[in-house]
């Protein structure tokens, strides 16, 4: 069984910043690509950012110029480094390996206050 567990989470100051890291365990292979996703309140689940296993990246609108998401190499590893966070960011953070059909753990809290 795959088990993706994120950290990193916590409370900060609007301007901010804080690093998401995701460790998967139970593949035997590397997932094509990795994202991170977020719910904030009152609101679907929603794409931030992808991270081919080129290296390659896709960014939202919404996360562009402030998030920038790495890998650690071949691993099944992703980090999120988010600057100037803002407190419409306040949300639980999921990493996903949606192309390979696992979606997930249970997420870590992100709480930007004003």
């Amino acid at each position: 069984q795959v088990h993706f567990v994120e950290s990193g989470g916590g409370l900060v100051q609007s301007g901010g910043s804080l690093r998401l890291s995701c460790v998967v365990s139970g593949s035997d292979h590397t997932f094509i690509a990795m994202d991170w996703d977020r719910q904030t309140p009152g609101n679907e689940r929603e794409f931030l950012a992808r991270i081919f296993s080129s290296g390659d990246t896709i960014y939202s609108n919404s996360v562009k110029g402030r998030f920038t998401i790495s890998r650690d190499g071949t691993k099944n590893t992703i980090y999120l480094q988010m600057d100037s966070l803002k407190p419409d960011d306040t949300g639980v953070y999921y990493c996903t390996a949606p192309l390979a059909g696992q979606f997930g753990g249970q997420g870590i809290q992100v709480t930007v206050s004003s």
